[in-house]
Order: structure tokens, then sequence, then C-alpha cells
């Protein structure tokens, strides 16, 4: 029996649900909901943690680096997820944000057992990637000692990128080899070992702020809005179309034609809107203030003559 494993929490017999199998229904669902409670909060104490992981993402992300992901698992599924998500919600390159799962692309509909023991695999992995200094990769391990994201993150660490490691035990193999290490504690599984409930469920919470904060560091966000979305189906289009009016206070007709005349670029639509820039000058002025739509706004103002 590994000794390792045997000492995590994430491993450890839950007495809060050792009868839940005698339970109705509806106990087990409020069973498993008394035990997701838990997890805000052990997330909340690693707040510190994700803000200076945040930071390193944000500062690679500025310099034209990447962040990638990386697991096995639930934890590599997750990872391939976030990073999914990043192009339709912020207007990204697919190429900025990446996600690896152990065993490839068929991991992520089939288990594919014992790739993650392999720390060859992960080693090139990185290689494969040509990782930098410019690039921030999350190692993501709910055990905090997969050998697949070990191998990876000890060979970021030897080609001068940023490691942050992610998982849901204190004390992991993974502190030793990252450069910061967040480890939301969320204890036992209500099934023991079933690291996809608690475990999965803080890694995506914390998955969602690293993106999120560093898009919003990045100007993708103005307000509270989605704003560098870019309308290219239905739904996308009627969600601009609202954003345009809300940030702009635009007529359903105007917010539609601006759109048009930015090609479907929300963000740019809003800026010609709000200073009465045609599309070439709000581009000039948006790209002048690194995407930045409020910097952009406020410019415009400045050269208005507006105080």
């Amino acid at each position: 029996m590994d000794s390792y494993l045997a000492g995590l929490a994430t491993e450890s017999v839950s007495e809060a649900t050792r009868d839940i199998d005698l339970c109705s229904t509806l106990e087990m669902v409020e069973m498993m909901n008394r035990e997701d409670e838990r997890v805000a909060r052990a997330v909340h104490a690693e707040c510190g943690h994700i803000a200076e992981a945040v930071d390193r993402i944000y500062a690679c992300l500025r310099r034209g680096g990447r962040l990638i992901y990386l697991g096995a698992g639930t934890s590599g599924r997750l990872g391939v997820l976030d990073a999914s998500e990043c192009p339709p919600t912020f207007g990204v390159d697919p190429s900025m944000v990446q996600g690896f799962i152990a065993g490839g692309d068929v991991a992520l509909r089939h288990a594919v057992e014992g790739c993650e023991d392999s720390a060859e695999d992960g080693e090139r992995l990185i290689d494969g990637l040509n990782v930098g200094e410019n690039d921030a990769v999350v190692g993501i391990t709910a055990s905090g000692g997969a050998a697949y994201v070990l191998g990876a993150m000890k060979r970021v660490k030897a080609r001068g990128g940023t490691a942050i490691g992610l998982c849901t035990n204190a004390h992991t193999r993974l502190e030793e080899v990252c450069d910061v290490t967040v480890a939301p504690v969320v204890g036992p599984e209500v099934i023991t070992g079933s690291t996809r409930l608690k475990s999965g469920t803080a890694q995506k919470m914390v998955l969602n702020m690293f993106t999120t904060c560093a898009m919003i560091k990045l100007g993708k966000v103005y307000g509270n809005l989605m704003v560098d979305l870019r309308a290219s189906n239905k739904k996308l289009v009627d969600r601009s179309k609202r954003l345009i009016i809300h940030a702009t206070g635009a007529s359903p007709s105007a917010a539609a034609q601006a759109l048009a005349a930015a090609d479907g670029h929300t963000k740019l639509a809003i800026l010609m809107l709000k200073t009465g820039r045609d599309a070439a000058q709000a581009r000039r002025l948006l790209d002048a203030c690194e995407g930045r739509l409020r910097q952009a706004i406020e410019t415009a103002k400045g050269e208005d003559g507006h105080v």
C-alpha cells in the first residue's frame, strides 16, 4: 500500500457519509449538498495563493506567453474544459490558453488508466510545447502526487517557465516542484476516494478564478460585462446586442448597426457608440490602449476636451 496516498485527506473515509447507502434519495442529496458547502470555504482559505497565481499568469500572458493546463483523469478534463471556454468568452486566440490530459484527447471521453503514472510523458509534453520563460503551466492533481504532473512541472521549472500547482491536499509533493501551489483542503470525499466530487468542484472554482481574473486584468471585461466576445452565432449576436445596450444606453437598432459596423466585435461597437468614432478610429484607439475599453473611453474624452 502506498503510504503517501494513504495519508491524504481525499483518500480517507468520511464519517459524515458512512451510511449514505442506507439513506433515502432526498437524504443522499442533502448529504452531498452539505459536503459541497465545505468546498467554497476551503477555496476561500486559499485566496492569497490564488491571487499570487493569477498575478503570475497575467504577467506571462501580458508578455505574450501562454497559460497551459495539464492533468490526468478528472483534473485533466477540467483543465481542458476551462481552456476551451476562453476563446468564445474572452475573444482570445485558442493558443493563448491550452489544456492537456494524460493519455491524449481520447482520455477526455474514456478512462485511460496508467497514464498518470508516467513522469516521462509529462516531460515530453512540456518539451513538445517548447515551454519557456513567458509561459505559465498549471499542473492539476487532486492527490498532489500524480507522476505525469510532477514530471511535467519539474520540466517547466528546468525550462524557466512559471510552475503553478493545483491540488486538494495539504503538504504534497506538488508543492516541492512549483512556484506557488493552490491547495484547498476539501477533506474526505462523499464516496471515499472519488475525487471527481468535492475535489473536482474545488478545482473548477479555482480554474474559473485563474482565467477570469487574468482576463479581467488583461482588459477583456468592462465593468462586469463580457465585452470581448465575438458574435459568431445567433445566441452570441443577441447577447452582444444586450451588452451594447446595457453599456451605452443605445436603442436596439443602433446597437445592431454598431455591431455590424464593428464586424461583430462587441467591445469595438461599444467604443464607437460611447465616443462617436467610426470603426477604424475606434480600433486604433483600442489598440493604443492595449484593448482596455475603459481606458480607451477615458482617452477619447480627453481628446475631445471632456472633463
